[in-house]
């Protein structure tokens, strides 16, 4: 049983964890785990909305991320595989600085949000999003997703956002839909082979892939004259390594194998889909030049060069055009 002289300690150390800081560094007891926040609720029930976690219907608890004014238009953000709400920092704090309200949470099996078994799939990120979209009675939300994101984004305005009239308008960046995989129905997709590349590198050295990767494709370090940021790669690292190795792992199959062709026919909202040229992870051709003209109302943006990375890279060049894509 924990004392309550550690449950204090804990519970600052939670709240540095909360700004995305110490959590790879963190060894907590066994057997507290997730149940740190409901541990500080029963200590503190004065902070149980300042914890920034929700509970899903199937009981998985979910981190975000919540600044700004409450009563400012919101911008809910969903982040790519591995990663977590902290890609999104740059981006919170550029929207929070212009009068929004920035909300952001951490995917199941990934960052801070419970390192569940099972449901890593688009249908459970979506109703994910949706519990902390309700938890938070956000309305006339833009939601933006990058990568993987793109794609719970794109699920959740499909199923959960139009009716409601919870979503103004969605932004998806580098994302993954129509569909990644090769099939009958997609020739241009990548070869299944590749997937299993993932999850075999993933199973076989996971911290030393989560190195690889973004010092590598994912932002565009490989490529000549490029100069790496070795900064952008631990941060990389430091998100991917929070998260749960199987989470990761189911994780491939959705963003590789799921379609979303149906969800983005029945989207109805201002669609802006922004990819960069040079993009090794999500190649456009297959993914952002097919998405547009599946959406009712949707605009390209093209950006020469830039890789998937370019929120990162090049958040000077894409946050004023996100900025001036929600306000018009």
């Amino acid at each position: 049983m924990t004392d309550p002289v550690n449950i204090s300690h804990l519970d600052r150390r939670a709240v540095l964890v909360a700004g995305g800081g110490l959590a790879a560094a963190i060894a907590l007891p066994s057997g507290l785990g997730f149940g740190l926040s409901s541990a500080i609720a029963a200590t503190h029930p004065e902070r149980t909305d300042t914890m920034g976690y929700v509970t899903t219907k199937d009981g998985v608890e979910i981190f975000y991320k919540d600044w700004g004014p409450k009563d400012a238009q919101p911008i809910m953000f969903h982040h790519g595989w591995p990663l977590s709400a902290d890609d999104w920092d740059t981006q919170m704090l550029f929207f929070v600085q212009n009068g929004y309200r920035v909300v952001a949470h951490d995917r199941r099996g990934h960052g801070r949000s419970a390192q569940v078994s099972d449901g890593h799939d688009m249908d459970h990120y979506a109703a994910d999003a949706l519990a902390v979209v309700e938890h938070l009675d956000l309305r006339n939300a833009v939601h933006i997703g990058h990568s993987t994101g793109g794609g719970e984004a794109t699920r959740y305005v499909a199923r959960h956002g139009q009716p409601q009239g919870r979503v103004a308008k969605l932004i998806i960046v580098g994302a993954v839909p129509p569909i990644m995989v090769k099939t009958p129905a997609n020739p241009g997709g990548l070869p299944i082979e590749v997937f299993d590349g993932f999850r075999k590198a993933l199973a076989a050295n996971r911290a030393q892939n989560y190195i690889d990767i973004p010092a590598g494709p994912f932002y565009g370090f490989n490529r000549p004259g490029v100069e790496t940021i070795p900064g952008v790669v631990d941060n990389w690292w430091r998100q991917g390594m929070m998260g749960s190795a199987k989470a990761h792992y189911d994780g491939v199959k959705a963003f590789s194998e799921t379609d979303f062709t149906e969800d983005l026919k029945s989207i109805s909202v201002p669609t802006f889909v922004v990819h960069g040229d040079d993009d090794q992870i999500v190649p456009i051709a297959d993914s952002a030049l097919l998405s547009v003209k599946l959406l009712k109302n949707g605009t390209l943006k093209v950006y020469e060069k830039f890789p998937h990375g370019m929120l990162t890279t090049h958040a000077d060049v894409l946050n004023p055009d996100l900025l001036a894509f929600i306000k018009g």
